[in-house]
């Protein structure tokens, strides 16, 4: 049965608006606290969507020389027919989706290795090793590893590979400017910077964990290996599960940990949307058309989006009815 929808007289009309603003008036100072972040959040994030109507121009920053004029659908086309479009949008998508697989993966593990440390002074200089790397700056990790990496014999990797005999000092490998290696070397620096920061989440996930389980556990004859396996792991699967469901909703921003990383001898393999689009707009040595950058950004952005009301859906069963947004 449909519910019938009750009108209110002009009198209960009145008393309602009158009550709103007396809670607004005794609340006011949330209101004006909340002011700050409301302006923020008009100013850099709704009023530059105004900038998605350059998809559709060929506008290229100069309007005096040339006006913006209105191109319907062609930087779609043009976009979609970009083999260096499509080999960005391929490299975005897998390099995100590995680097979260293993980054949260090797959290995991580190985070079951770091509970079953005893001594808690000992766990406790180790926790702030591993979570220091997160604070450092892109661009000094990506001059810390250059140096490390470097094909010459002040590269630590290259001269340790020659003094082992694996490597010739005449064919010493660059491993930033490869193909080949540039993916490896990828991960393995952000399972470096990343990792131990994810733990956070995982070691609180633990430390609310009953101990009562482990003692029964140990009673009944469980080891420490079958306790970790039986006990520690199925505790974080539920958050497991979250870490991974939040964090695939972003994996289209990608910039910052790429763009400091690639040279021109990688772009086919390391070029991903955002650098793509920054490449296009100030690096491409013609002028530049920011319709057309803008059409790629908003096709990220739409990509973007339904992996959030995709992921969205996926919390929802994960996590008993509540989502994300």
């Amino acid at each position: 049965m449909k519910k019938e929808k009750v009108e209110l007289t002009a009198e209960e009309k009145a008393k309602k608006k009158a009550k709103t603003r007396a809670a607004i008036y005794t609340h006011r100072g949330f209101y004006v606290m909340f002011l700050p972040v409301f302006i923020f959040a008009l100013i850099f994030c709704y009023a530059p969507m105004v900038g998605v109507l350059l998809a559709f121009t060929n506008y290229n920053g100069i309007k005096a020389i040339t006006p913006e004029i209105f191109v319907g659908l062609e930087n779609f086309q043009r976009m979609f027919s970009m083999s260096a479009f499509w080999t960005a949008f391929r490299n975005t998508l897998e390099i995100s989706i590995i680097k979260l697989i293993l980054t949260t993966g090797f959290a995991v593990i580190i985070s079951i290795l770091l509970n079953e440390i005893i001594s808690l002074k000992f766990k406790k200089v180790v926790q702030t090793i591993i979570y220091l790397p997160h604070f450092m700056s892109w661009v000094v990790v990506a001059s810390l590893f250059s140096l490390i990496l470097a094909p010459t014999q002040n590269g630590l990797v290259n001269t340790f590979l020659v003094q082992i005999g694996v490597l010739d000092s005449s064919n010493m490998i660059y491993f930033l400017g490869s193909n080949k290696w540039w993916k490896p070397v990828y991960y393995i620096i952000n399972l470096w910077k990343e990792t131990g920061w994810q733990t956070v989440i995982f070691m609180a996930t633990l430390s609310g964990l009953n101990t009562d389980m482990y003692e029964a556990a140990g009673i009944d004859g469980a080891n420490r290996a079958q306790k970790m396996w039986y006990i520690t792991f199925p505790a974080l699967a539920n958050t497991i599960l979250t870490v991974l469901i939040l964090n695939l909703a972003r994996i289209m921003n990608l910039f910052e940990s790429v763009f400091v990383l690639q040279n021109d001898a990688v772009l086919s393999t390391s070029n991903v949307l955002e650098t793509y689009i920054y490449y296009q707009a100030f690096n491409s040595g013609a002028i530049p058309n920011y319709g057309y950058t803008a059409a790629v950004g908003l096709f990220k952005s739409v990509v973007a989006a339904i992996l959030v009301l995709s992921c969205n859906e996926l919390s929802k069963k994960v996590r008993d009815g509540r989502g994300i947004v």
